[in-house]
């Protein structure tokens, strides 16, 4: 857990520091801010996916793991609570800041990769590289989308946390092509989250969330299936 925690207190000092230099950043610049943020999200996103060699598979997921997380209301479950958090603390748009950081915080292969390293091996090097990518865009982030961003490192750790605990229980099951089937379903999702950073609500990024699972699901139960 010790890589978890350094990434969720990264994130923390990074939202801290960007609350701290938004006072003094003018609006037009701000968003200027925010839409380069939502380009080198967007960048991230087609890194991962790129080389996607079972294009299939990330289709079927896409399909199957929206349909799973529309019928359970995850974007309106994950606006709830931060409309929640807002009204307990005030802030304006406190929802937006807090979805869309913990989307981008926690999917993809650096949070899957670098929990279930913590957990099988011990090995934090992943959580603590990603800790200081993840100080950075809060500090960014928070500058752009406001006090909401401090709030995923509670995500983080739940997240990153269960999936820690959890990896000694998959040592042997978790395969490469797994990893890759997630990692490529998730860079689809964090560019949709750019998207979304651009058209706020245009795309349901968070009821595409059990999209992830399809891969392992399918390397589990039918590996020969699709080409």
């Amino acid at each position: 857990m010790i890589g978890t925690i350094v990434n969720a207190l990264a994130v923390v000092a990074g939202s801290f520091l960007g609350l701290t230099i938004a006072r003094g950043i003018p609006q037009r610049i701000v968003k200027v801010l925010e839409q380069g943020v939502a380009l080198c999200v967007m960048l991230i996103g087609l890194q991962m996916s790129i080389d996607a060699s079972n294009v299939l598979l990330v289709l079927l997921s896409l399909v199957i793991g929206g349909a799973i997380g529309s019928a359970l209301r995850i974007q309106d479950r994950l606006e709830d609570l931060g409309n929640h958090l807002q009204q307990r603390f005030g802030q304006e748009g406190f929802s937006r800041g807090f979805v869309a950081s913990t989307l981008l915080f926690c999917i993809g292969s650096m949070a899957v990769l670098g929990a279930i390293e913590s957990g099988l091996r011990g090995d934090h090097s992943i959580l603590f590289l990603k800790s200081a990518l993840d100080g950075v865009s809060a500090l960014v982030l928070t500058t752009t989308l406001g006090f909401g961003v401090l709030f995923s490192s509670v995500s983080i750790l739940v997240y990153q946390g269960a999936i820690t605990l959890m990896a000694s229980g998959l040592e042997g099951v978790m395969t490469l092509e797994m990893l890759d089937g997630i990692r490529h379903v998730g860079g689809l999702l964090i560019m949709s989250l750019g998207l979304n950073m651009f058209f706020p609500g245009k795309v349901r990024t968070s009821d595409l969330l059990p999209a992830l699972i399809i891969p392992i699901l399918y390397y589990l139960f039918i590996p020969n299936l699709l080409p």
